[in-house]
């Protein structure tokens, strides 16, 4: 009987906690224009913050680099720049590779 008692408790438990878990809140109220562009600027002023520093620990990296490469006797490799990637072409079908099985039947068919 004890042991009933326990495990109908225990039961009921689980089951108030798993309501618990499943209920949802409300959605946030929305931002009157002013808190969102405090927001917005607060972000763009974070994410130049960051860039900044992510810019000041890779020149450190860079200058350790070549500092324990000039006490270990060996040559410093010069900087190479680096390109900007090219943009895509826009528009139009992507044309199929010429040496293919499939390439070759659509220009018999078409």
């Amino acid at each position: 009987m004890n042991a009933r008692i326990h495990a109908v408790g225990f039961a009921a438990a689980l089951l108030f906690a798993s309501a618990a878990a499943l209920a949802k809140l409300p959605p946030p109220p929305p931002m009157d224009p002013a808190a969102k562009e405090a927001a917005d600027a607060k972000k763009k002023e974070a994410a130049e913050k960051s860039k900044a520093e992510l810019a000041a620990a890779e020149d450190r990296a860079v200058k350790n680099y070549q500092e324990n490469m000039r006490k270990a006797g060996k040559p410093v490799p010069k900087p190479v720049p680096v390109a900007a990637a090219s943009a895509p072409p826009k528009g139009g079908e992507k044309k199929p590779q010429a040496n293919t099985h499939k390439a070759a039947e659509k220009s018999r068919k078409g």
